[in-house]
């Protein structure tokens, strides 16, 4: 079980939103990333050079969505 986790370090006025849009290229996916990083559950926005934990995310079934989205 070695495996390797990515981590983000933040840029000054980073939010949980757009981290995760810049690591997975979905704002949505903020609510992963914040079950990832409890300790740091509480900030809003972020200072810089902060670690965040990003993890290995599965696609989801894009069978639902509107055709602009997929």
């Amino acid at each position: 079980m070695d495996k390797k986790l990515d981590v983000y370090y933040t840029k000054e006025g980073d939010t949980w939103d757009k981290i995760a849009y810049n690591v997975y290229n979905d704002e949505l996916l903020y609510i992963d990333l914040m079950l990832a990083n409890v300790l740091l559950i509480d900030i809003a926005v972020f200072d810089a050079n902060i670690p965040v934990i990003c993890p290995d995310i599965k696609p989801t079934n894009n069978a639902n969505l509107p055709p602009w989205k997929q």
